[in-house]
């Protein structure tokens, strides 16, 4: 029986419950210890339906190829976008089910194929490396990545944070720092800044010197000032908080990280010649606000590297940089304090969600698979 992706073969259908394990006379593993580690096979958090629970199984463990590395998972990060994967709701992530999910990692590098070179078994790293495509998911005891979508982890970060960096992470720097060139001085208005993608957008904003305004609810306006931006209450008008933090002009650059309504309001927010950036830019839009203005837009679409396998190395970059930024003490994410292991997937997706009377995440979600 073939796998939920190329890369993982199926050895077993049998569901296992991490904690219904007995011992044996020879593996000495006993109920509630972590699951045994094989040298032949790993196990893997498989979704075999839309909205169906995940099923542990063992896989064949996969071997680095040309290129690649074999990555021990220690944490996987979790997204909207994994949810909606899951749902079935996800067409533009190209990932059908069944599926081993999940595109963030951190981990320790087990081996390293050929042709790789700057990292070596025993590194710590993470990276967004798959979950979409034909790329293996980071659910999993195990999984191979492309080195060239890696850096190594920050030093001053737990797996747990690292794991929740990347997505979010190469997402607002492409917007940012790729697309929009912010400078210092700039006045740069982040739309949900208090998100995922919206706290990272903040903290690269500042460490650029930028001067950071950031649309939110009242209830992450501490968050907010606790980083060094302007909170401004996402209820607002438009027009109002324009010109009080602008004098009427508009600002430099505004981040949409919500498309819809909050991309309007993007381009009735920026400034003459200014530049807005949307990671949510799908819908219908009068762009006759921006037209006015004479100013320019740029979507960031960040699977498009991973699906049409172009521009690898610029993520393992990015994520070198954003390494040094934490490191330096500019960047933390705002990580959920709850704990999920590998067995509690469909916990921890409810809790992205806010499904199944979950409290809605406060921060990322990290799943701890090691």
């Amino acid at each position: 029986m073939k796998s939920t992706s190329n890369n993982y073969e199926c050895i077993s259908c049998n569901f296992i419950d991490f904690h219904s394990r007995m011992m044996t006379a020879s593996s000495g593993h006993r109920r509630g210890d972590a699951p045994m580690h094989s040298m032949t096979t790993t196990l893997a958090a498989i979704a075999d339906i839309a909205n169906g629970p995940f099923n542990i199984r063992p896989v064949a463990r996969p071997k680095a190829g040309t290129g690649e590395v074999l990555i021990r998972v220690h944490v996987s990060g979790t997204n909207p976008l994994d949810t909606k994967i899951h749902a079935g709701e996800a067409a533009h992530a190209r990932r059908p089910l069944p599926a081993v999910l999940g595109m963030d990692v951190a981990g320790v590098i087990e081996d390293v194929g050929p042709g790789v070179t700057g990292f070596a078994a025993g590194d710590e790293v993470y990276g967004l490396i798959g979950g979409v495509g034909s790329l293996p998911g980071t659910q999993a005891q195990d999984v191979i990545a492309d080195a060239r979508l890696l850096a190594h982890k920050p030093t001053n970060l737990t797996m747990r944070e690292a794991a929740v960096l990347p997505l979010v992470t190469i997402t607002a720097w492409e917007g940012l720092i790729d697309r929009a060139a912010i400078r210092p001085g700039d006045k740069v208005l982040v739309q949900g800044g208090a998100g995922g993608v919206g706290h990272v957008a903040v903290q690269i904003a500042l460490a650029r010197g930028a001067r950071v305004f950031a649309t939110a609810f009242v209830a992450d306006h501490d968050y907010l000032l606790g980083l060094g931006a302007v909170p401004i209450d996402a209820t607002r008008d438009v027009a109002d908080y324009v010109a009080e933090h602008t004098e009427g002009r508009g600002f430099d650059v505004v981040y949409d990280t919500g498309g819809g309504a909050m991309l309007d309001a993007s381009f009735q927010a920026v400034r003459r010649f200014g530049h807005v950036v949307s990671c949510l830019g799908w819908g219908a839009h009068a762009l006759a606000p921006l037209s006015f203005k004479q100013a320019t837009y740029s979507g960031v679409f960040t699977l498009h590297t991973l699906l049409a396998d172009e521009g690898r190395a610029h993520y393992g970059e990015i994520l070198g940089a954003v390494a040094k930024m934490a490191e330096r003490g500019q960047l933390l994410p705002r990580l959920d304090p709850r704990q999920f292991t590998m067995d509690q997937i469909d916990a921890a997706y409810d809790a992205v969600t806010g499904r199944n009377g979950a409290q809605r995440a406060q921060g990322k979600i990290a799943i701890n698979i090691a």
